[in-house]
C-alpha cells in the first residue's frame, strides 16, 4: 500500500499545513519551529515507515509518528494557554490529534499481527 492512500497520512499532513499556515506571522520562532516539526515529523515518519521493506521497522517510524502526535498535542494546549493558538482551533486541533493517534494505534496494531 502507498503511503499518500492512508487516510491517517493525508490528515496528518493536513494538519501540519493547517499548522504552518496558521502561524506563519508568529514571532516567537522557537515555539513555531518546535511545534511545526512536531506536526511535519507525523505524516513524514508515516511515510518513512511505509517505505521500508521491514514489518519492524514500519512498526518502528509509526511508533515515532504516534509520539509526536502526543508531541504535538502538548503544545497545541501550551500554545492556547499562552494564547499563541485560539481556543476554538487548538481544541480542533487537539480532536485531529486524537484521531490521527488513534488511527495510527490501529494501524500499528495491524502491521504487527499481519502474518510474515
Amino acid at each position: 500500500m502507498r503511503f499518500e492512500d492512508l487516510e491517517v497520512w493525508k490528515r496528518s499532513a493536513r494538519l501540519s499545513a493547517d499548522i504552518y499556515k496558521e502561524l506563519r506571522e508568529l514571532k516567537d520562532y522557537g515555539f513555531k519551529d518546535q511545534i511545526t516539526r512536531s506536526g511535519l515529523s507525523i505524516p513524514s515518519n508515516i511515510a518513512e515507515g511505509m517505505e521500508r521493506i521491514s514489518r519492524a521497522e514500519c512498526v518502528r517510524f509509526l511508533l515515532y509518528s504516534k509520539g509526536s502526535c502526543g508531541e504535538l498535542r502538548t503544545q497545541i494546549y501550551i500554545g492556547m494557554d499562552i494564547a499563541y493558538i485560539e481556543k476554538a482551533l487548538g481544541k480542533k486541533w487537539i480532536r485531529e490529534t486524537e484521531a490521527i493517534s488513534s488511527m495510527l494505534g490501529g494501524l500499528i496494531r495491524a502491521k504487527k499481527n499481519r502474518d510474515p
